[in-house]
């Protein structure tokens, strides 16, 4: 047996039937949810019933993290949008014209994701323009969240609908 045959039989490249692969989405989405612009959600609930130093905290690592993220998107991000549209394509072209397996799994990964990383840029631009604090704070990343969990669940039935026909195509009966 060479080196080849060993690799693909610990990935196993058929990834809609793999358990890592629906892992993976899950902790994918979980974490996507979890942290918003950086943020863990606990701390915006905890700012948001306390306030005094979580609220402070809050402002602080909101501005942080919006800063960075608008800083990336103005020195590197058109870099970024074509090389990722550039990925986004060759993991569609090799996917679904081709029927590779492993591509469009990682298609079904990445594409939502990079919705949810325009919807980020997007929400922290909205919240350095309005300088966002207190209510409106919350209100906006409550809403990042809420957007970030929608994309997420229409993401996860998709995916599930394109693996199930994947393994129904590819079993002895289909």
């Amino acid at each position: 047996m060479n080196w080849h045959q060993t690799v693909f039989e610990l990935i196993d490249m058929r990834s809609f039937s793999n358990l890592w692969f629906w892992i993976a989405l899950a902790v994918m989405w979980s974490s996507a949810s979890h942290w918003v612009l950086g943020v863990p959600y606990d701390m915006v609930l905890r700012a948001k019933r306390v306030g005094g130093q979580s609220e402070v905290d809050l402002e602080d690592l909101v501005r942080i993290n919006t800063n960075r993220i608008l800083y990336i998107g103005r020195v590197s991000g058109l870099w970024l949008l074509s090389f990722g549209c550039f990925v986004l394509a060759i993991l569609a072209v090799v996917g679904f014209g081709f029927g590779i397996e492993f591509a469009q799994a990682v298609f079904l990964l990445m594409f939502p994701m990079s919705l949810v990383g325009l919807m980020s840029l997007s929400t922290a631009t909205k919240i350095q323009d309005e300088e966002a604090s207190g209510a409106l704070l919350y209100k906006r990343l409550n809403r990042h969240r809420i957007f970030v969990q929608v994309i997420g669940m229409i993401s996860i039935f998709i995916t599930s609908i394109w693996g199930m026909y994947q393994n129904f195509s590819s079993s002895p009966l289909g």
